[in-house]
């Protein structure tokens, strides 16, 4: 894995979305390929169960292999865990291998709201210009309304 610089950027996005669902499966969404792989790509996206790595400790590998779109157009994310407090925290250093983006990081705080959770996430770093940042944000939303329908559904149990 490559070095990712320090400190953690405070630029980029940020997302706040309230699930019905407890605190401990909305984190374990993040952190369990066979859920992680259901809702990461949103409705556009297909990540195949087998294109998953998520090992959750810091310093641990962090790998999804993403196709987008009718055309199928694969991304190949990578990244390390960088912070792992189960189940309030996780930072994830990540890039899609594209040599001039540089590191992006991802901060996603989940807060218990008595059986409900409040996931609070938080973009960085990756060079990205402003049209980029607010297509990542558009993406996200899409992600979210899929773990949503999901965990509302309780599919991911």
């Amino acid at each position: 894995m490559a070095t990712h610089p320090d400190p953690i950027p405070t630029d980029g996005i940020t997302i706040v979305r309230e699930f019905d669902a407890p605190v401990e499966q909305v984190f374990d969404a993040w952190t369990t390929p066979r859920r992680f792989a259901v809702w990461f790509g949103g409705e556009n996206g297909d990540i195949p169960l087998d294109g998953v790595q998520l090992d959750a400790r810091p310093g641990g590998i962090w790998k999804a292999t993403m196709f987008v779109g009718p055309e199928r157009r694969e991304i190949d994310w990578i990244g390390e865990f960088v912070e792992v407090e189960r189940p309030s925290r996780l930072v994830i250093a990540f890039t899609d291998g594209s040599p001039d983006d540089g590191w992006g990081y991802l901060t996603v705080q989940f807060d218990d709201l008595d059986g409900r959770t409040r996931m609070t996430m938080q973009q960085g770093g990756g060079a990205l210009p402003p049209e980029q940042l607010a297509q990542a944000k558009a993406g996200w939303q899409s992600f979210f309304d899929v773990l949503d329908m999901l965990l509302r559904e309780s599919e991911l149990d």
